[in-house]
């Protein structure tokens, strides 16, 4: 099985489909990361190549401690991501050279443009990577791949209703944050500057660690919420014991332009 994770920055696919993918890939399956912007915006002191080398650092470090089979980022800069043509058919050939099952990726109501956008992008590409005289230099798709959105919190125009929910293990929990761990820049600097805790931040590595687990981004207890937010889900799916037992979870809404996510395939793309 091959999972393709696409955010609009670096970290986003850590921060909402880490667990999975840490998941997936030590059961041998393949998952890639794709950022379309390069993330050369996302700080308070550094920007511009400096930035965004930085940045791809961080993520090929965060790739290596889930395993996966790439983590890659477009150069496109960081706030400023457009669903155009020329990006459509960047995203285009890119999927077609992966040719992935299952792809992951922001909902189209968000609060960023980038998101917005590169959910966008993923939708306008769907069919079309199924199209020959479409990149032609490309070979096409034989079938759509499954797409589906990743969680939030947004309720306007309508809220996350997810069709898979999938439970965490306590293993995975630790990995997905030891990939956070790697986004330095993000987790330590800029985000803690953004939402008002950079002063809480320790100096030394094993510390910010530490520190990562009291959870100041609340990704822990996000995916606990899930859990618990969807515990009929798991309940059905796992059984009343096991469903009841699952502490942590990532959730997934079928998005209807890519292949129908059936409940024959939900077992084959989310193999947990």
């Amino acid at each position: 099985m091959r999972l393709l994770v696409i955010g609009a920055h670096p970290d986003d696919p850590d921060i909402r489909a880490g667990g999975l993918a840490c998941t997936l890939a030590a059961a041998d399956h393949d998952v890639r990361f794709l950022s379309l912007t390069n993330g050369n915006k996302g700080h308070h002191e550094q920007r511009g190549m400096e930035l965004a080398n930085r940045r791809q650092s961080e993520a090929q470090a965060a790739a290596e401690i889930a395993g996966l089979d790439g983590y890659d980022l477009l150069n496109i800069p960081d706030g400023e991501l457009q669903p155009t043509l020329d990006n459509r058919k960047t995203l285009i050939r890119y999927i077609r050279e992966y040719d992935p099952h299952l792809i992951l990726t922001h909902r189209p109501n968000d609060y960023h443009p980038d998101h917005r956008y590169t959910s966008q992008l993923v939708q306008d590409a769907a069919y079309m990577v199924t199209v020959p005289k479409m990149c032609p230099e490309t070979p096409h798709l034989a079938d759509d791949p499954v797409i589906c959105y990743l969680t939030d919190e947004f309720h306007k125009p309508y809220p996350f209703s997810p069709d898979v929910v999938v439970p965490i293990d306590q293993e995975d929990v630790k990995r997905k944050y030891d990939m956070l761990h790697q986004h330095t820049s993000q987790l330590y600097e800029w985000l803690a500057y953004n939402h008002g805790y950079l002063d809480d931040v320790p100096d030394e590595e094993e510390e910010r660690r530490e520190f990562l687990e009291t959870d100041p981004l609340n990704a822990m207890a996000e995916m606990s919420n899930v859990a618990d937010r969807f515990r009929d889900r798991l309940v059905a799916r796992y059984g009343e014991e096991q469903g009841n037992a699952i502490e942590y979870a990532e959730a997934f809404e079928a998005c209807e332009y890519g292949a129908p996510l059936t409940d024959d395939r939900i077992p084959e793309l989310f193999p947990i």
